[in-house]
């Protein structure tokens, strides 16, 4: 099975194309979309998180909890359809939503391997770093999954990213 990364432009093609049962939308408050037609709206999970990796005043930074409820979806999906992760521009949120997924779903996969393999197939992946630094004690990860990311770089510069796909169980090694 596959998790899928779009931005927000994409979403009503992927789900047309791809049929996922399951859909994360991260966006700012002011952004958020209702449930498209075809998702079922308790297989949609609405985090209204800015972009943003510090407290910035009037806006919402993901918090703790944002990935406490993001890491449960994840584990309740069936698994049997795909999973759509968007965010505005497919850039920071989604991919930090998709890195995330990953390593809940492969415990004992190492966080790097995990990290390349998003940019590898979005070469554009910038990771939100507070989202990833949340998981990462979240799934007891030991500051990895932080570091993995943080060892990537700079992804693509784009004003919007493509859509891709990720294994939801990668070779190791």
């Amino acid at each position: 099975m596959m998790i899928y990364v779009s931005p927000l432009s994409a979403v009503a093609d992927a789900i047309r194309d791809l049929k996922p049962s399951h859909l994360v939308s991260l966006l700012d408050p002011e952004t958020m979309i209702d449930t498209p037609q075809g998702i079922v709206p308790a297989q949609h999970l609405r985090l209204s998180v800015n972009d943003i990796a510090e407290e910035i005043d009037d806006l919402v930074p993901p918090g703790i909890e944002h990935v406490a409820s993001l890491i449960d979806f994840i584990r309740n999906w069936d698994q049997e359809s795909p999973l759509l992760v968007h965010c505005w521009a497919g850039i920071s949120r989604s991919t930090a939503a998709a890195f995330i997924a990953l390593c809940a779903l492969n415990e004992g996969h190492p966080e790097d391997e995990l990290a390349k393999l998003v940019r590898m197939r979005g070469a554009h992946a910038h990771p939100n770093r507070l989202m990833v630094r949340h998981a990462d004690s979240l799934l007891k990860r030991g500051g990895r999954m932080s570091a993995a990311v943080d060892a990537l770089g700079p992804g693509r510069a784009c004003w919007e990213g493509e859509l891709f796909s990720l294994p939801l169980r990668p070779r190791q090694g």
